[in-house]
């Protein structure tokens, strides 16, 4: 898989993108990520990225031109699955849509920043987007680190037992159930009985109802009817 991302700060990508298991996807090339800084593509001697909103108000609004000669650029060397808009009144992000993105080719994600894109940007090449909370950022930039994150996980062979990724939290609509280690007892409390067993299919039963019961209990909203 392939993710193109484009932001003005690209220096705050650096740290998520060269570490841990999205580091190892890189090197085995199962993951390739570039991260496209916009303000070489900016407008005049000051390579302006931004401009103030037409109709007045606070915060300045990225501009058309910049965005689009890069993503005009880009998009004649990749066929992208999806153009990705990281912004807060996108659709909220869920394991399911990482799940599908996991199956794409080639991504590209555009990192919002100020009051956000010009919107004719949106109407002109977005075909997705996402938000990862009802709350605000400075900008999109650790919203699409999260993206990647998520997704790469995803990729075969990423993680070593891939079994993980499937038995993770929102995987199936369920949150995952406790899980223990060692030593099977700390200051008092001990690792329940059936989970040092050995009795796999009974193991896999309590863990299957611990899982339905920490949902009813947390977000029971997941369980619909």
């Amino acid at each position: 898989m392939h993710i193109d991302i484009i932001t003005v700060v690209p220096e705050l990508l650096q740290s998520p993108l060269s570490h841990s298991i999205l580091q190892r996807a890189q090197d085995k090339g199962l993951l390739s990520v570039q991260v496209h800084d916009l303000r070489p593509y900016g407008i005049g001697k000051h390579h302006s990225t931004d401009d103030y909103q037409f109709g007045g108000g606070a915060g300045m609004v990225m501009r058309c031109e910049p965005l689009a000669t890069l993503i005009d650029e880009l998009r004649e060397k990749r066929n992208y699955d999806e153009v990705i808009y990281v912004t807060p009144d996108g659709e909220r992000y869920t394991q399911r849509r990482a799940n599908r993105l996991s199956l794409c080719n080639d991504l590209l994600v555009i990192c919002g920043h100020y009051k956000g894109i010009d919107e004719r940007i949106r109407e002109e090449y977005v075909t997705l987007e996402i938000s990862i909370g009802d709350y605000v950022l400075s900008g999109g930039e650790l919203a699409a680190a999260v993206l990647v994150d998520s997704i790469g996980r995803l990729l075969p062979g990423v993680i070593g037992d891939e079994t993980s990724a499937l038995t993770d939290t929102f995987q199936d609509d369920l949150l995952a159930p406790p899980v223990y280690t060692r030593p099977a007892e700390w200051r008092g409390r001990e690792v329940p009985a059936i989970l040092r067993s050995g009795n796999t299919p009974a193991i896999e039963d309590w863990r299957q109802e611990a899982a339905e019961k920490r949902t009813r209990e947390r977000r029971p909203d997941l369980l619909g009817d």
